[in-house]
């Protein structure tokens, strides 16, 4: 007889959040449990994730525009609190788990209206701020960085180490042999701005290679995301440059790439460094400033310490100083490869799996999917730091 639970998932309608949800579905649902996913538009229409089980788009509910932005922000924060609630009858979860992202909120204060047990995972070496709004109320807080800042240390007894969730084939590249690397090797770049884009990668990389030493520009090979206002711009230049580039708005198959890159420049979001991590491939990272609390530039902290990444502050991000850092790193014997163990080093692969048992610690009693669905009486235990009921 299997035993399976039923498990809502809420994340806000970006790749950082919506990546991590996914895995953590798959590995429910392998385990035997059904999943529903509450979102907004924006994370329903981001292909190849949550192409099982259910999906709920809820209103957002985004405190901004002033007074009269907050008013409609609370509106659609208790609209989408019913519309969860409404959901929560039927589906009855065990557990619902936050992601971040606007869209988690109402899911969350339905659950705890609900008595429900509720998780937040942090995807981020900063405590997000609706984690951060809930961070007393619920169960559990799992985290991806064992430092993180803005979380109080009156909650560290509910903190819980688990790492950020990839999808499984990026995980699969971490049993791969880095890319054979040498003086006569193709050198294959990827870059890439997250779920978004970044214009400032379209701008400064082109030419940045075109400033490297002839011999080693001959031997380039690009692979990169560009916003579509950028593309033909970037196609241009890189054809002025005799660079070989394969662009792309969007890459559905980046874990297919980052599997042939010997290195990436990116933006420092989560989901990329925990790729980057569980992958182990050395970085160029250009952490944006304009994130809430600046988050990326703490993100990049243990990648860098460890000597798996270089840094880059956008205001700092030249042609010349990304052409420097690239030589050092592909000219320096051996140096892409020990950048690239540095990196897997700091990977935690077991993220959903570990997230998983905690959830599966913390819920309600199983569901027995016999013929008439027999349900036990509830139990909703506190959970110590090892994420076992007390």
């Amino acid at each position: 007889m299997t035993l399976s639970r039923h498990y809502v998932l809420a994340a806000g309608g970006t790749g950082g959040h919506m990546i991590p949800a996914h895995a953590v579905a798959v590995e429910l649902m392998e385990r035997g449990h059904h999943v529903a996913l509450v979102t907004d538009e924006r994370g329903a229409k981001i292909p190849g994730i949550f192409d099982r089980g259910q999906t709920h788009i809820i209103p957002a509910g985004r405190m901004a525009g002033g007074p009269v932005g907050w008013l409609k922000g609370l509106r659609n924060i208790k609209a989408g609190r019913d519309m969860a609630r409404r959901l929560y009858e039927t589906f009855e979860p065990s557990v619902v788990v936050g992601f971040g992202g606007y869209p988690a909120l109402p899911a969350l204060l339905a659950a705890l209206k609900e008595n429900i047990p509720t998780v937040v995972h942090e995807q981020n070496a900063v405590l997000g701020r609706v984690n951060r709004l809930l961070a007393r109320r619920v169960n559990a807080i799992a985290t991806a960085y064992p430092d993180v800042e803005r979380l109080a240390d009156k909650f560290m007894d509910k903190v819980h180490l688990v790492g950020n969730p990839v999808r499984e084939a990026v995980l699969a590249l971490r049993d791969e042999a880095f890319p054979t690397f040498n003086e006569d090797s193709v050198f294959r770049l990827l870059v890439t701005g997250g779920s978004q884009g970044a214009s400032i990668l379209s701008s400064v990389v082109p030419e940045g290679l075109g400033l490297l030493p002839i011999a080693l520009r001959r031997r380039l090979q690009v692979t990169q995301q560009c916003r579509v206002e950028d593309i033909e711009k970037v196609r241009e230049r890189y054809a002025e440059l005799e660079i070989p580039a394969d662009l792309a708005t969007y890459l559905p198959d980046l874990p297919e790439r980052l599997g042939w890159s010997h290195l990436v420049v990116a933006r420092a979001g989560a989901s990329t460094i925990a790729e980057l991590t569980a992958a182990g491939r050395p970085a160029i990272l250009v952490p944006l400033p304009s994130a809430m609390d600046d988050h990326q530039t703490v993100n990049v902290r243990e990648m860098v310490a460890s000597g798996g990444a270089r840094s880059i502050p956008q205001s700092k991000f030249t042609p010349v100083e990304l052409a420097k850092q690239m030589q050092k790193l592909a000219l320096e014997p051996g140096a892409l490869q020990n950048a690239a163990r540095r990196a897997k080093n700091c990977g935690r692969p077991n993220a959903a799996r570990d997230l998983a048992d905690l959830l599966e610690s913390i819920g309600s009693a199983p569901i027995m999917n016999d013929p008439l669905r027999v349900r036990t009486q509830k139990i909703r235990p506190a959970i110590n730091m090892q994420g076992i009921p007390a």
